[in-house]
């Protein structure tokens, strides 16, 4: 990176954008990126309850291990962009409330809907960086994995004019 007074999120949001420069890739990207995220946000949903199915009386059914997960990662964006995380929690409300709806009206388990999602989005990012000609940024920094999200975000922010 040519500027070292960038803020972290400018870094790793730069760095990210190097290996994404192909149109074909970045459009598969808008697809399957949130696809993925929410995949997993649907895997660890699903995940028993268990120890935390007191909070049940209190959360609904929004006392899920997706939950707690969420709130780690939200920090995370937090301490890289307290705007950008605004986005991000609406974002995660949202996959968590698909994982929800899906629960309720769906014949097929949750898990088996998001097992699908995630391994046909991940061959599709393959396909777009075999286009793309570069790697995945996560194989060199596996926090490029939380980044992806964030990256495609911070271009929503600049469309409608926030500051992230």
């Amino acid at each position: 990176m040519a500027q070292t007074n960038l803020r972290k999120i400018d870094q790793l949001l730069e760095e990210y954008g190097i290996s994404h420069q192909n149109p074909t890739n970045k459009v598969i990207h808008w697809f399957c990126v949130p696809a993925i995220f929410f995949s997993v946000v649907g895997l660890i949903y699903s995940i028993p309850a268990g120890p935390i199915s007191f909070l049940q009386g209190y959360m609904g059914s929004f006392a899920n291990w997706a939950t707690l997960v969420l709130m780690v990662i939200l920090f995370y964006y937090y301490t890289l962009s307290p705007p950008l995380s605004l986005g991000m929690f609406l974002f995660s409300a949202l996959c968590l409330f698909f994982a929800n709806f899906i629960t309720i009206i769906s014949p097929v388990p949750l898990w088996s809907v998001c097992i699908v999602i995630f391994l046909v989005s991940w061959v599709i990012q393959f396909y777009g960086h075999k286009i793309e000609g570069k790697k995945p940024s996560f194989l060199k920094d596996v926090q490029f994995l939380l980044i992806g999200p964030a990256w495609l975000m911070h271009f929503i922010y600049k469309r409608l004019g926030f500051s992230y």
